[in-house]
Protein backbone atom coordinates (compact mmCIF):
# COMPACT_ATOMS: atom_id res chain seq x y z
CA UNK A 1 0.00 0.00 0.00
CA UNK A 2 2.58 2.45 1.10
CA UNK A 3 5.05 1.78 -2.16
CA UNK A 4 3.38 3.53 -4.73
CA UNK A 5 3.41 6.60 -2.22
CA UNK A 6 6.79 6.47 -1.71
CA UNK A 7 7.71 6.19 -5.65
CA UNK A 8 5.86 9.11 -6.19
CA UNK A 9 7.52 11.38 -3.51
CA UNK A 10 11.17 11.08 -3.57
CA UNK A 11 11.89 13.07 -0.90
CA UNK A 12 9.62 10.81 1.22
CA UNK A 13 11.84 7.90 0.31
CA UNK A 14 14.83 9.74 0.73
CA UNK A 15 13.46 10.75 4.46
CA UNK A 16 12.23 6.75 4.72
CA UNK A 17 15.93 5.21 4.23
CA UNK A 18 17.48 8.36 6.25
CA UNK A 19 15.31 7.54 9.05
CA UNK A 20 15.92 3.22 8.72
CA UNK A 21 19.79 3.84 8.92
CA UNK A 22 19.10 6.44 11.35
CA UNK A 23 17.45 3.22 13.44
CA UNK A 24 19.75 0.81 12.72
CA UNK A 25 22.51 2.88 13.95
CA UNK A 26 20.82 3.74 16.72
CA UNK A 27 20.42 0.00 17.59
CA UNK A 28 23.70 -0.45 17.05
CA UNK A 29 24.99 1.95 19.57
CA UNK A 30 22.39 1.03 22.20
CA UNK A 31 24.18 -2.87 21.55
CA UNK A 32 27.92 -1.27 21.94
CA UNK A 33 26.51 0.83 24.71
CA UNK A 34 25.43 -2.08 26.97
CA UNK A 35 28.43 -4.07 26.46
CA UNK A 36 30.40 -1.48 27.42
CA UNK A 37 28.10 -0.83 30.76
CA UNK A 38 30.09 -4.48 32.01
CA UNK A 39 33.53 -2.88 30.90
CA UNK A 40 33.29 0.66 32.21
CA UNK A 41 31.12 2.67 34.39
CA UNK A 42 30.71 5.61 31.94
CA UNK A 43 27.13 7.95 32.81
CA UNK A 44 24.47 7.68 29.65
CA UNK A 45 25.56 11.24 28.66
CA UNK A 46 29.19 9.77 28.29
CA UNK A 47 28.25 7.23 26.37
CA UNK A 48 26.10 8.58 23.99
CA UNK A 49 28.98 11.22 23.53
CA UNK A 50 31.35 8.19 22.75
CA UNK A 51 29.04 6.87 20.48
CA UNK A 52 28.75 10.05 18.48
CA UNK A 53 32.27 10.85 18.28
CA UNK A 54 33.10 9.13 15.18
CA UNK A 55 30.05 10.31 13.21
CA UNK A 56 31.24 14.34 14.44
CA UNK A 57 34.89 13.93 13.65
CA UNK A 58 34.03 12.44 10.18
CA UNK A 59 31.52 15.38 9.48
CA UNK A 60 34.68 17.39 10.65
CA UNK A 61 36.62 16.22 7.88
CA UNK A 62 34.32 17.53 5.82
CA UNK A 63 32.68 20.68 7.11
CA UNK A 64 35.86 21.92 8.58
CA UNK A 65 38.63 20.81 6.20
CA UNK A 66 41.10 23.47 5.44
CA UNK A 67 42.35 22.83 2.11
CA UNK A 68 44.80 25.25 1.60
CA UNK A 69 46.87 23.61 4.61
CA UNK A 70 46.65 20.53 3.42
CA UNK A 71 48.32 21.88 0.17
CA UNK A 72 50.91 23.51 2.22
CA UNK A 73 49.83 27.09 1.05
CA UNK A 74 48.69 28.29 4.42
CA UNK A 75 49.72 27.85 7.91
CA UNK A 76 46.56 27.31 10.67
CA UNK A 77 49.25 28.42 13.69
CA UNK A 78 48.06 31.59 15.12
CA UNK A 79 51.47 34.14 15.92
CA UNK A 80 51.28 36.53 18.48
CA UNK A 81 52.79 40.02 17.06
CA UNK A 82 56.50 38.56 18.02
CA UNK A 83 56.40 35.74 15.88
CA UNK A 84 55.78 33.31 18.91
CA UNK A 85 52.88 30.74 18.74
CA UNK A 86 49.97 31.29 20.71
CA UNK A 87 48.65 29.12 23.01
CA UNK A 88 45.00 28.66 25.12
CA UNK A 89 45.04 28.56 28.46
CA UNK A 90 45.31 24.65 28.24
CA UNK A 91 48.47 24.98 26.48
CA UNK A 92 47.19 23.85 22.78
CA UNK A 93 48.28 25.50 19.81
CA UNK A 94 45.33 27.82 19.02
CA UNK A 95 44.77 27.91 15.16
CA UNK A 96 42.89 29.39 12.67
CA UNK A 97 41.95 27.21 9.98
CA UNK A 98 40.44 27.83 6.54
CA UNK A 99 37.26 26.08 6.66
CA UNK A 100 35.32 25.06 3.35
CA UNK A 101 32.07 25.73 4.91
CA UNK A 102 33.30 29.34 5.84
CA UNK A 103 34.68 29.73 2.31
CA UNK A 104 31.74 28.39 1.02
CA UNK A 105 29.56 31.41 2.87
CA UNK A 106 32.44 33.75 1.82
CA UNK A 107 31.41 33.04 -1.96
CA UNK A 108 28.13 33.41 -1.43
CA UNK A 109 28.65 36.15 0.52
CA UNK A 110 30.82 38.20 -2.08
CA UNK A 111 28.62 36.81 -5.07
CA UNK A 112 25.23 37.77 -4.12
CA UNK A 113 26.58 41.47 -2.72
CA UNK A 114 28.02 42.07 -6.39
CA UNK A 115 25.81 40.39 -8.86
CA UNK A 116 22.68 42.10 -6.97
CA UNK A 117 24.43 45.55 -6.70
CA UNK A 118 24.24 46.12 -2.82
CA UNK A 119 21.10 45.38 -2.55
CA UNK A 120 21.10 44.67 1.05
CA UNK A 121 23.00 48.59 1.26
CA UNK A 122 20.55 50.30 -1.42
CA UNK A 123 17.29 48.48 -0.11
CA UNK A 124 18.23 49.37 3.44
CA UNK A 125 15.44 52.46 3.41
CA UNK A 126 13.01 50.86 1.52
CA UNK A 127 13.05 47.71 4.20
CA UNK A 128 12.10 50.16 7.01
CA UNK A 129 9.96 51.45 5.10
CA UNK A 130 7.99 48.20 4.49
CA UNK A 131 8.29 46.97 7.84
CA UNK A 132 6.38 50.51 9.32
CA UNK A 133 3.59 49.63 7.12
CA UNK A 134 3.50 51.87 4.21
CA UNK A 135 3.36 49.46 1.24
CA UNK A 136 1.37 46.82 3.06
CA UNK A 137 -1.82 45.64 1.23
CA UNK A 138 -5.01 44.36 2.89
CA UNK A 139 -5.07 41.48 0.57
CA UNK A 140 -1.84 40.14 1.57
CA UNK A 141 -2.12 36.34 2.20
CA UNK A 142 -0.03 34.98 5.41
CA UNK A 143 -0.08 34.27 8.94
CA UNK A 144 2.36 36.66 10.61
CA UNK A 145 3.18 40.20 9.58
CA UNK A 146 6.91 40.67 8.28
CA UNK A 147 7.47 42.62 11.67
CA UNK A 148 6.77 39.82 12.73
CA UNK A 149 8.79 37.68 10.64
CA UNK A 150 11.91 39.54 11.17
CA UNK A 151 11.31 39.61 15.09
CA UNK A 152 10.96 35.55 14.74
CA UNK A 153 13.77 35.08 12.25
CA UNK A 154 16.06 37.34 14.70
CA UNK A 155 15.45 35.81 17.63
CA UNK A 156 16.64 32.79 16.09
CA UNK A 157 19.99 34.49 15.95
CA UNK A 158 20.31 37.11 18.49
CA UNK A 159 22.14 35.49 21.34
CA UNK A 160 24.75 33.32 21.90
CA UNK A 161 26.67 34.58 18.94
CA UNK A 162 26.29 38.18 19.79
CA UNK A 163 27.57 37.55 23.67
CA UNK A 164 29.49 34.43 23.52
CA UNK A 165 31.06 34.43 20.03
CA UNK A 166 32.16 38.09 19.43
CA UNK A 167 34.02 37.72 23.19
CA UNK A 168 35.58 33.97 21.54
CA UNK A 169 36.62 36.28 18.12
CA UNK A 170 38.26 38.87 19.54
CA UNK A 171 39.96 37.12 22.22
CA UNK A 172 41.79 35.43 19.89
CA UNK A 173 42.20 37.42 16.29
CA UNK A 174 42.19 40.90 18.27
CA UNK A 175 40.20 43.90 17.71
CA UNK A 176 41.09 44.19 14.11
CA UNK A 177 37.80 40.69 14.10
CA UNK A 178 35.56 43.20 14.47
CA UNK A 179 36.05 44.65 11.05
CA UNK A 180 35.34 41.52 9.67
CA UNK A 181 32.63 41.23 11.10
CA UNK A 182 30.77 43.82 9.86
CA UNK A 183 31.63 42.45 7.25
CA UNK A 184 30.46 39.50 7.33
CA UNK A 185 27.30 41.18 8.51
CA UNK A 186 27.44 43.36 4.67
CA UNK A 187 27.68 40.88 2.89
CA UNK A 188 25.17 38.53 4.76
CA UNK A 189 22.66 41.29 3.62
CA UNK A 190 22.55 40.14 0.43
CA UNK A 191 22.02 36.20 0.91
CA UNK A 192 19.29 36.75 2.97
CA UNK A 193 17.43 38.84 0.72
CA UNK A 194 17.82 35.94 -2.25
CA UNK A 195 16.80 33.17 -0.26
CA UNK A 196 14.06 34.93 1.76
CA UNK A 197 12.51 36.05 -2.07
CA UNK A 198 12.65 32.69 -2.99
CA UNK A 199 10.95 31.40 0.37
CA UNK A 200 8.06 33.69 -0.44
CA UNK A 201 7.71 32.48 -4.29
CA UNK A 202 7.90 29.12 -3.44
CA UNK A 203 5.37 29.12 -0.29
CA UNK A 204 2.42 26.86 -0.71
CA UNK A 205 -0.65 26.68 1.05
CA UNK A 206 -1.65 23.41 2.80
CA UNK A 207 -5.05 22.27 2.97
CA UNK A 208 -5.80 23.57 6.70
CA UNK A 209 -4.78 26.88 5.70
CA UNK A 210 -1.76 27.23 6.93
CA UNK A 211 1.69 27.81 5.14
CA UNK A 212 5.01 25.72 4.03
CA UNK A 213 8.21 27.17 2.35
CA UNK A 214 11.43 27.71 2.80
CA UNK A 215 14.64 26.34 0.98
CA UNK A 216 12.78 22.50 1.03
CA UNK A 217 10.10 24.29 -1.56
CA UNK A 218 11.88 26.25 -2.96
CA UNK A 219 14.50 23.88 -3.90
CA UNK A 220 12.62 21.19 -4.94
CA UNK A 221 9.69 23.41 -7.23
CA UNK A 222 12.06 26.10 -8.44
CA UNK A 223 14.86 23.20 -9.90
CA UNK A 224 12.07 21.10 -10.85
CA UNK A 225 10.78 23.88 -13.58
CA UNK A 226 14.33 23.85 -15.10
CA UNK A 227 14.16 20.14 -16.36
CA UNK A 228 14.70 16.47 -15.15
CA UNK A 229 18.58 15.97 -14.04
CA UNK A 230 17.66 19.72 -12.54
CA UNK A 231 14.78 18.24 -10.68
CA UNK A 232 16.16 15.42 -9.52
CA UNK A 233 18.76 17.32 -7.84
CA UNK A 234 16.25 19.85 -6.42
CA UNK A 235 14.31 16.70 -4.63
CA UNK A 236 17.39 15.76 -3.29
CA UNK A 237 18.74 19.09 -1.98
CA UNK A 238 15.39 19.56 -0.40
CA UNK A 239 15.69 16.49 1.28
CA UNK A 240 18.90 17.04 2.39
CA UNK A 241 18.19 20.68 3.52
CA UNK A 242 14.98 19.02 5.94
CA UNK A 243 16.80 16.39 7.15
CA UNK A 244 20.09 18.73 8.58
CA UNK A 245 17.46 21.43 9.71
CA UNK A 246 15.91 19.21 11.60
CA UNK A 247 18.80 18.02 13.20
CA UNK A 248 19.89 21.56 13.55
CA UNK A 249 16.72 22.59 15.50
CA UNK A 250 17.05 19.56 17.69
CA UNK A 251 20.54 20.01 18.48
CA UNK A 252 21.99 23.71 17.82
CA UNK A 253 18.51 25.20 18.09
CA UNK A 254 17.64 23.68 21.44
CA UNK A 255 19.82 21.33 23.57
CA UNK A 256 22.57 23.86 23.48
CA UNK A 257 20.27 27.00 23.99
CA UNK A 258 18.99 25.41 26.85
CA UNK A 259 22.39 23.88 28.23
CA UNK A 260 23.99 27.25 27.80
CA UNK A 261 21.07 29.40 29.56
CA UNK A 262 21.05 26.72 32.84
CA UNK A 263 24.71 26.56 32.95
CA UNK A 264 24.42 30.59 33.38
CA UNK A 265 22.60 30.27 35.74
CA UNK A 266 24.62 28.09 37.70
CA UNK A 267 27.03 30.64 37.58
CA UNK A 268 25.38 32.45 39.77
CA UNK A 269 23.05 29.89 42.13
CA UNK A 270 25.57 26.94 42.03
CA UNK A 271 23.26 25.24 44.25
CA UNK A 272 20.80 24.66 41.24
CA UNK A 273 23.50 22.69 39.40
CA UNK A 274 21.49 19.26 40.85
CA UNK A 275 18.35 20.55 39.24
CA UNK A 276 18.82 20.86 35.30
CA UNK A 277 15.79 18.23 34.74
CA UNK A 278 13.66 20.50 36.39
CA UNK A 279 15.11 23.53 34.65
CA UNK A 280 14.53 21.68 31.03
CA UNK A 281 10.84 20.64 32.63
CA UNK A 282 10.10 24.10 33.13
CA UNK A 283 11.52 25.58 30.15
CA UNK A 284 9.87 22.88 27.67
CA UNK A 285 6.42 23.55 29.55
CA UNK A 286 6.67 27.17 28.85
CA UNK A 287 8.18 26.30 25.16
CA UNK A 288 5.39 23.84 24.44
CA UNK A 289 2.70 26.67 25.59
CA UNK A 290 4.39 28.77 23.12
CA UNK A 291 4.93 26.39 19.84
CA UNK A 292 1.46 24.64 20.21
CA UNK A 293 0.15 27.88 18.44
CA UNK A 294 1.89 27.44 15.55
CA UNK A 295 3.91 30.48 13.58
CA UNK A 296 0.98 32.78 14.46
CA UNK A 297 1.83 32.35 18.08
CA UNK A 298 5.92 32.61 17.67
CA UNK A 299 5.63 35.82 15.98
CA UNK A 300 3.56 37.47 17.91
CA UNK A 301 5.42 36.24 20.71
CA UNK A 302 8.78 37.13 19.67
CA UNK A 303 7.25 40.58 18.31
CA UNK A 304 7.91 41.13 22.20
CA UNK A 305 10.59 39.75 23.48
CA UNK A 306 13.09 40.62 20.94
CA UNK A 307 13.09 44.01 20.74
CA UNK A 308 12.99 43.92 24.86
CA UNK A 309 15.64 41.78 25.06
CA UNK A 310 17.61 43.43 22.11
CA UNK A 311 16.76 46.96 24.23
CA UNK A 312 17.97 45.73 27.32
CA UNK A 313 21.56 44.58 25.81
CA UNK A 314 22.12 47.47 23.71
CA UNK A 315 21.18 49.81 26.60
CA UNK A 316 23.45 48.47 28.83
CA UNK A 317 25.98 48.34 26.41
CA UNK A 318 25.49 52.31 24.99
CA UNK A 319 26.33 52.83 29.13
CA UNK A 320 29.66 51.91 28.35
CA UNK A 321 30.02 53.10 25.10
CA UNK A 322 28.75 56.63 26.15
CA UNK A 323 30.78 56.91 29.33
CA UNK A 324 34.05 56.17 26.87
CA UNK A 325 32.44 58.40 24.03
CA UNK A 326 35.65 60.53 24.17
CA UNK A 327 37.26 56.95 22.59
CA UNK A 328 35.24 56.44 20.26
CA UNK A 329 37.50 57.56 17.48
CA UNK A 330 40.48 55.90 18.73
CA UNK A 331 38.41 52.42 19.36
CA UNK A 332 37.29 52.47 15.50
CA UNK A 333 40.89 53.28 14.21
CA UNK A 334 42.31 50.44 16.33
CA UNK A 335 39.55 48.19 15.02
CA UNK A 336 40.68 49.23 11.88
CA UNK A 337 44.35 49.35 12.03
CA UNK A 338 44.34 45.86 13.63
CA UNK A 339 42.32 44.38 11.09
CA UNK A 340 45.36 45.09 8.20
CA UNK A 341 48.51 45.32 10.14
CA UNK A 342 49.77 41.83 11.21
CA UNK A 343 52.22 43.51 13.37
CA UNK A 344 49.02 44.46 15.77
CA UNK A 345 47.59 41.24 16.00
CA UNK A 346 47.53 37.64 16.40
CA UNK A 347 48.05 35.34 13.51
CA UNK A 348 48.16 37.91 10.54
CA UNK A 349 45.72 39.60 8.31
CA UNK A 350 44.10 36.21 7.42
CA UNK A 351 44.19 34.68 10.69
CA UNK A 352 41.99 37.75 12.06
CA UNK A 353 40.34 37.60 8.83
CA UNK A 354 38.88 33.82 9.25
CA UNK A 355 37.82 34.44 13.21
CA UNK A 356 35.58 38.11 12.47
CA UNK A 357 34.53 36.52 9.43
CA UNK A 358 33.66 33.15 10.86
CA UNK A 359 31.78 34.43 14.01
CA UNK A 360 29.75 37.00 12.04
CA UNK A 361 28.80 34.33 9.28
CA UNK A 362 27.89 31.61 12.17
CA UNK A 363 25.77 34.77 14.16
CA UNK A 364 23.86 36.09 11.05
CA UNK A 365 22.86 32.51 9.57
CA UNK A 366 23.03 34.70 5.93
CA UNK A 367 23.18 31.72 3.54
CA UNK A 368 21.67 28.55 5.44
CA UNK A 369 18.22 29.27 4.66
CA UNK A 370 17.02 29.29 8.77
CA UNK A 371 14.80 32.74 7.81
CA UNK A 372 13.58 31.75 4.57
CA UNK A 373 11.17 29.41 6.36
CA UNK A 374 9.80 32.30 9.09
CA UNK A 375 10.02 34.92 6.26
CA UNK A 376 7.76 32.11 4.25
CA UNK A 377 4.85 32.59 6.61
CA UNK A 378 4.76 36.70 6.00
CA UNK A 379 1.70 38.59 5.36
CA UNK A 380 3.31 39.84 1.94
CA UNK A 381 2.44 38.52 -1.88
CA UNK A 382 5.29 40.34 -3.41
CA UNK A 383 8.73 38.22 -3.02
CA UNK A 384 10.68 40.66 -3.28
CA UNK A 385 9.80 43.10 -1.26
CA UNK A 386 9.97 40.08 1.70
CA UNK A 387 13.45 39.54 0.70
CA UNK A 388 14.41 43.19 0.73
CA UNK A 389 12.66 43.14 4.52
CA UNK A 390 14.66 40.10 5.66
CA UNK A 391 17.69 41.93 4.18
CA UNK A 392 17.75 43.94 7.23
CA UNK A 393 18.37 41.07 9.82
CA UNK A 394 22.21 40.86 9.30
CA UNK A 395 22.39 44.34 9.87
CA UNK A 396 20.82 44.23 13.50
CA UNK A 397 22.22 41.10 14.21
CA UNK A 398 25.93 41.39 12.89
CA UNK A 399 26.59 45.45 12.32
CA UNK A 400 24.87 46.94 15.07
CA UNK A 401 24.64 44.31 17.98
CA UNK A 402 28.30 42.61 17.57
CA UNK A 403 29.57 45.64 17.09
CA UNK A 404 28.50 47.20 20.36
CA UNK A 405 29.54 44.02 22.33
CA UNK A 406 33.24 44.78 20.71
CA UNK A 407 33.45 48.09 21.91
CA UNK A 408 32.89 47.79 25.20
CA UNK A 409 35.43 44.93 24.85
CA UNK A 410 38.01 47.11 23.42
CA UNK A 411 36.86 50.66 26.00
CA UNK A 412 36.88 47.66 28.93
CA UNK A 413 40.79 46.75 28.08
CA UNK A 414 39.33 42.93 27.72
CA UNK A 415 40.41 42.86 23.97
CA UNK A 416 44.08 42.80 24.79
CA UNK A 417 43.88 41.09 28.27
CA UNK A 418 41.19 38.48 28.77
CA UNK A 419 42.41 37.47 32.07
CA UNK A 420 42.01 33.92 31.12
CA UNK A 421 38.44 34.26 30.39
CA UNK A 422 36.47 33.37 26.76
CA UNK A 423 32.46 33.77 25.84
CA UNK A 424 29.94 34.58 28.47
CA UNK A 425 32.34 34.97 30.94
CA UNK A 426 34.41 37.14 29.20
CA UNK A 427 31.49 39.30 28.21
CA UNK A 428 29.58 39.43 31.79
CA UNK A 429 33.34 40.33 33.03
CA UNK A 430 33.72 43.53 30.85
CA UNK A 431 30.57 44.78 31.61
CA UNK A 432 30.67 43.91 35.42
CA UNK A 433 33.82 46.28 35.34
CA UNK A 434 31.64 49.29 34.63
CA UNK A 435 28.33 48.27 35.63
CA UNK A 436 28.69 46.03 38.76
CA UNK A 437 24.97 44.48 38.74
CA UNK A 438 25.18 43.99 35.03
CA UNK A 439 26.03 39.62 35.19
CA UNK A 440 22.29 39.96 36.27
CA UNK A 441 20.78 41.31 33.09
CA UNK A 442 23.03 39.28 30.98
CA UNK A 443 21.58 36.11 32.67
CA UNK A 444 18.05 37.49 31.92
CA UNK A 445 19.08 38.43 28.67
CA UNK A 446 21.05 34.87 27.89
CA UNK A 447 17.66 33.07 29.33
CA UNK A 448 15.47 35.31 26.44
CA UNK A 449 18.05 34.97 23.75
CA UNK A 450 17.91 30.82 24.69
CA UNK A 451 14.12 30.85 25.04
CA UNK A 452 13.46 32.93 21.71
CA UNK A 453 16.00 30.83 19.81
CA UNK A 454 14.35 27.66 21.11
CA UNK A 455 10.72 28.82 20.09
CA UNK A 456 12.09 29.69 16.43
CA UNK A 457 14.15 26.44 15.66
CA UNK A 458 11.03 24.51 16.87
CA UNK A 459 9.19 25.72 13.83
CA UNK A 460 12.16 25.43 11.57
CA UNK A 461 12.65 22.19 12.54
CA UNK A 462 8.74 21.49 11.96
CA UNK A 463 8.74 22.37 8.84
CA UNK A 464 11.97 20.04 7.70
CA UNK A 465 9.83 17.25 9.24
CA UNK A 466 6.61 18.37 8.11
CA UNK A 467 7.92 18.18 4.50
CA UNK A 468 9.17 14.75 4.83
CA UNK A 469 6.31 13.45 7.23
CA UNK A 470 3.80 15.41 6.68
CA UNK A 471 1.86 13.50 3.56
CA UNK A 472 2.12 10.54 5.65
CA UNK A 473 0.22 12.54 8.15
CA UNK A 474 -2.22 13.12 5.65
CA UNK A 475 -2.68 10.05 4.46
CA UNK A 476 -3.26 7.78 7.58
CA UNK A 477 -4.61 10.14 9.63
CA UNK A 478 -6.27 13.11 7.67
CA UNK A 479 -3.93 15.87 9.11
CA UNK A 480 -0.85 17.24 9.26
CA UNK A 481 -1.17 17.93 12.89
CA UNK A 482 -0.88 14.56 14.07
CA UNK A 483 2.81 14.76 12.24
CA UNK A 484 3.46 17.86 13.28
CA UNK A 485 2.60 17.19 17.51
CA UNK A 486 4.76 13.93 17.09
CA UNK A 487 7.81 16.66 15.95
CA UNK A 488 6.80 18.64 18.97
CA UNK A 489 6.89 16.04 21.55
CA UNK A 490 10.84 15.04 20.52
CA UNK A 491 11.80 18.12 20.30
CA UNK A 492 10.02 19.19 24.04
CA UNK A 493 12.35 15.90 25.20
CA UNK A 494 15.34 17.48 23.70
CA UNK A 495 14.96 20.75 25.82
CA UNK A 496 14.87 18.61 28.76
CA UNK A 497 18.05 15.86 27.86
CA UNK A 498 19.55 19.92 26.89
CA UNK A 499 19.66 21.04 30.04
CA UNK A 500 20.15 18.08 32.19
CA UNK A 501 23.38 16.84 30.62
CA UNK A 502 26.78 17.65 29.15
CA UNK A 503 26.69 15.73 25.89
CA UNK A 504 29.06 17.66 24.03
CA UNK A 505 30.12 15.83 20.63
CA UNK A 506 25.99 15.21 20.21
CA UNK A 507 25.49 19.18 20.35
CA UNK A 508 28.81 19.78 18.45
CA UNK A 509 26.83 17.13 15.79
CA UNK A 510 23.45 19.50 15.90
CA UNK A 511 26.01 22.97 15.79
CA UNK A 512 27.91 20.99 12.33
CA UNK A 513 24.19 20.47 10.73
CA UNK A 514 23.28 24.14 11.36
CA UNK A 515 26.12 24.80 9.09
CA UNK A 516 25.83 22.17 6.47
CA UNK A 517 21.98 23.94 5.73
CA UNK A 518 24.41 26.20 3.99
CA UNK A 519 25.17 23.51 1.53
CA UNK A 520 22.00 22.71 -0.19
CA UNK A 521 20.47 26.24 0.23
CA UNK A 522 23.59 27.85 -1.48
CA UNK A 523 24.13 25.73 -3.94
CA UNK A 524 20.43 25.79 -5.18
CA UNK A 525 20.30 29.98 -4.84
CA UNK A 526 23.52 29.90 -7.20
CA UNK A 527 21.51 27.87 -10.07
CA UNK A 528 18.43 30.29 -9.69
CA UNK A 529 20.77 33.38 -9.21
CA UNK A 530 19.41 34.84 -12.54
CA UNK A 531 15.68 33.91 -11.83
CA UNK A 532 16.24 35.97 -8.19
CA UNK A 533 17.91 39.02 -10.53
CA UNK A 534 15.12 39.34 -12.63
CA UNK A 535 12.37 39.48 -10.19
CA UNK A 536 14.46 42.03 -8.30
CA UNK A 537 14.85 44.17 -11.70
CA UNK A 538 10.86 44.10 -12.38
CA UNK A 539 10.37 45.38 -8.60
CA UNK A 540 12.63 48.22 -8.54
CA UNK A 541 11.85 49.75 -11.76
CA UNK A 542 7.87 49.26 -10.56
CA UNK A 543 9.18 50.82 -7.06
CA UNK A 544 11.42 53.86 -9.14
CA UNK A 545 7.68 54.42 -11.25
CA UNK A 546 5.99 54.82 -8.37
CA UNK A 547 3.79 51.93 -9.43
CA UNK A 548 3.89 49.83 -5.82
CA UNK A 549 0.98 50.17 -3.66
CA UNK A 550 1.33 52.86 -0.51
CA UNK A 551 -0.29 53.90 2.18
Amino acid sequence: MTLPIIKRNPALLTGFLFFCLLFFTNNKIIAETQQDTIKSELTISQKIDKAFTPLVDFMDNILFIDPFSKIGIYNQQVYDKNGNPVYDETNNPVKAPLKLIVLWLIVGGVFFTVYLKFIGIRGLKHAIDIIRGKYSSSDSKGDVTSLQSVTTALSATVGMGNIAGVALAIGIGGPGATFWMIIAGLLGMSMKFAECTLGIKYRKFDKDGSISGGPMYYLHYGLKKRGKTMGILGAFLAVLFAITVMGGSVGGGNMLQANQAFHQLVVFFPSFGRYGAIYGIIMAVVVGFVIIGGIKSIGKVTEKIVPFMAALYIAAALVIILINIHNTGHAFLLIFKNAFAPEAIKGGIIGVMIFGIQRGAFSNEAGMGSAAIAHSASQNNEPVSEGIVASIEPFIDTVVICTMTALVLIFTGFSENTQGLEGVQLTSAAFESVISWFPYVLLIAVTLFAFSTIISWSYYGLKGFDYLFGGLGEKYFGSRKVTNVIFQLIFLLFVIIGSSTDIITVMNFSDMMILAMAIPNLLGLFIMAPEIKQDLNIYWQKLKSGQLNKK
